[in-house]
């Protein structure tokens, strides 16, 4: 009825995970797995649980109110009625496939949870599948990922939104103490933390590298994204590599200098979401430099221009440099050049001082590209 799988992680230590499967005519009815340290350890938890559920009535009072964490997941996101975001549902999705889910709501404790928590840090991934944040997976590399700290706060924190509404809504017996109980432990042992603030702006040596390095790719080969343009459009407009590529012509209105970002990105709405940034200059040349054959204006995959960007900083040696800093660059730009925060926020649509001084790293005064060649180039071929 039970079984033990001895796994190796990445940093060579093993675990053992003990599993217990019941069936009834042929059709598996309860199961539930738990990972220890020790395989003794293993062991005992199986024998005891066996015994357990070997008593009468023992199977129907798990059935009651306490599906698999799997089922409730899937509850979670069929029954949600706030629009849930991309990211959400594929980091739930993903956590569905671990051992984890498998486990019966009642049978879920802190352990268990930082458990999974490690294992995520140490880069589990089911096979075939991709890292819903893939560009943030950042200690060794691809074929050996070992996850950051804040990207696995980061997995953790939509599973902490399934364990707080579980018992109060469905009545299902998910510990949103053990929640709570895990996170601090992993915490404590930096396998988790917060997002760190990135106080990282281009320089402009290293911008004329990664534009030239691009134009030369679009002589190449013309049937590659515009890398050249959609970096001078990220800088000079502020927007985020997934905002960018969602921007339509029928919502790009030039003569009044504003152009509407749909879905824009916000903690509390993420979809419906529509706001209208004011459109500068330099942004404006680089949009009317674009072709009109689609309905986008940038109908590219934000996932490869991530992937484009972040090659290419490590062919030319430029370290520790994300598209994400290109917004930070933008954003600080306007505050060197003298922009008061009310006329900033037309630009970076940011609804709160708060979130917008993350954002703001003044290196001088002045605006940094005053007569910069590239500004006069957005037409060409880069």
């Amino acid at each position: 009825m039970g079984t033990i799988s001895e796994r190796t992680r990445k940093n060579g230590s093993k675990s053992y995970t003990a599993q217990i499967r019941l069936k009834q005519k042929g059709k598996v009815v309860h199961t539930e797995a738990l990972t220890f340290e020790r395989k003794p350890a293993a062991k005992a938890w199986l024998k005891k649980r066996e015994t357990e559920l070997a008593e009468p009535g023992a199977l129907e009072r798990l059935k009651a109110a306490d599906p698999i964490l799997a089922d409730v997941i899937d509850e979670y996101i069929g029954t949600s009625l706030k629009a849930m975001g991309k990211t959400k549902a594929q980091c739930l999705r993903l956590i569905k496939k671990h051992p984890l889910a498998a486990k019966r709501c009642s049978t879920i404790a802190s352990h268990d949870l930082s458990s999974f928590a490690k294992d995520l840090k140490g880069g589990w991934l089911p096979e075939g599948e991709i890292d819903v944040f893939e560009t943030d997976v950042g200690e060794g590399d691809r074929e050996n990922p070992c996850r950051q700290p804040q990207t696995v706060g980061n997995y953790m924190s939509h599973l902490g939104s399934v364990f707080a509404i579980a018992r109060p809504m469905w009545g299902y017996s998910l510990d949103k103490t053990a929640f709570e109980d895990a996170v601090a432990v992993t915490n404590r042992l930096g396998i988790i933390s917060r997002s760190q603030e990135r106080d990282r702006r281009p320089t402009i040596v290293e911008l004329e590298n990664l534009l030239a390095f691009f134009a030369d790719r679009s002589a190449r080969t013309p049937q590659s994204s515009p890398m050249g343009k959609i970096i001078l459009f990220a800088i000079f407009s502020t927007r985020r590599q997934e905002e960018i590529t969602v921007i339509r012509w029928a919502d790009y209105e030039p003569n009044n200098d504003r152009y509407l970002v749909r879905d824009m990105k916000h903690p509390g709405q993420k979809i419906g979401n529509d706001v209208w940034c004011t459109l500068l200059p330099e942004a404006k040349a680089v949009i009317e430099a674009m072709p009109r054959d689609a309905d986008e204006i940038f109908p590219y995959n934000s996932g490869t221009i991530s992937r484009n960007f972040t090659d290419a900083c490590k062919l030319l040696g430029i370290e520790n440099l994300h598209f994400h800093d290109l917004r930070h660059e933008g954003i600080s730009r306007l505050f060197e050049m003298g922009w008061d925060i009310p006329r900033v926020a037309t630009v970076s649509a940011h609804r709160s001082w708060s979130s917008l001084k993350r954002y703001t790293h003044i290196r001088q005064v002045g605006d940094k590209f005053a007569g910069w060649k590239w500004l006069g180039t957005t037409k060409e071929n880069i």
